[in-house]
């Protein structure tokens, strides 16, 4: 499919990795060639250490992005973790009913911190918390270090996955508002696409083809 990049979570490629595993995960990365653009979605708390492991973890990866959902006594950890290692910390929102679920929360958890503390956009779930995942980018602007597109069949809590585009994602406005906004050149753009996990492959081409459509008209 040509993709290159790709964001990790813990179940994937644990912090507790061992050396052979860490070579091997090179070896087949390599092979690939393929790079981790991000690593999450992470718990951050308010202990100190703990926190400070996944961004030993992540230098060590060579990674410079962290999707979180931080509680909120964990800024001042993060405040100082991002400044020492210069590794970006992005809140993940979740749906309906979660600690990040308004595009407004995102905004106001960030405001006051670390330039390097920031948003993962979740187009899904602002959708299913029915918010405008355009707007969401040009509210947070240069706080918008990654994104995880999809799309959903409904505006509710309960909803589906579809293929970008097909749901209420306006594809070309996101690409349109992550220009306007200078989203970073070394950001993270994951699609996540769970609709069909036996036979994803074609749906997943389908996305790729829409998503390269829209970043043509915007470039």
């Amino acid at each position: 499919m040509g993709l290159h990049f790709v964001e990790f979570y813990p179940n994937h490629v644990p912090k507790e990795i061992d050396d052979e595993g860490l070579k091997n995960l090179n070896e087949l990365l390599e092979k690939a060639e393929i790079t981790i653009a991000a690593h999450g979605v992470w718990s951050f708390n308010n202990d100190h250490a703990f926190n400070k492991s996944i961004f030993d973890f992540a230098k060590l990866l060579g990674i410079n992005c962290l999707t979180a959902n931080p509680a909120p006594d964990s800024f001042a950890s993060l405040d100082k973790l991002v400044a020492e290692y210069k590794i970006r910390v992005a809140i993940h929102n979740h749906g309906p009913d979660a600690l990040y679920d308004k595009i407004d929360s995102v905004v106001d958890a960030v405001k006051d911190h670390h330039p390097l503390i920031g948003a993962c956009v979740d187009t899904g779930h602002f959708i299913r918390s029915k918010e405008d995942p355009v707007e969401a980018i040009m509210k947070l602007n240069k706080r918008v270090f990654a994104l995880h597109i999809k799309d959903e069949a409904k505006m509710e809590k309960v909803s589906h996955n579809t293929i970008i585009g097909e749901g209420h994602l306006d594809v070309t406005g996101v690409f349109k508002a992550l220009k306007k906004v200078k989203f970073p050149a070394d950001g993270s753009i994951s699609l996540e696409y769970e609709a069909n996990p036996e036979n994803p492959i074609d749906d997943i081409k389908q996305c790729i083809e829409v998503a390269k459509t829209a970043i043509a008209k915007v470039h």
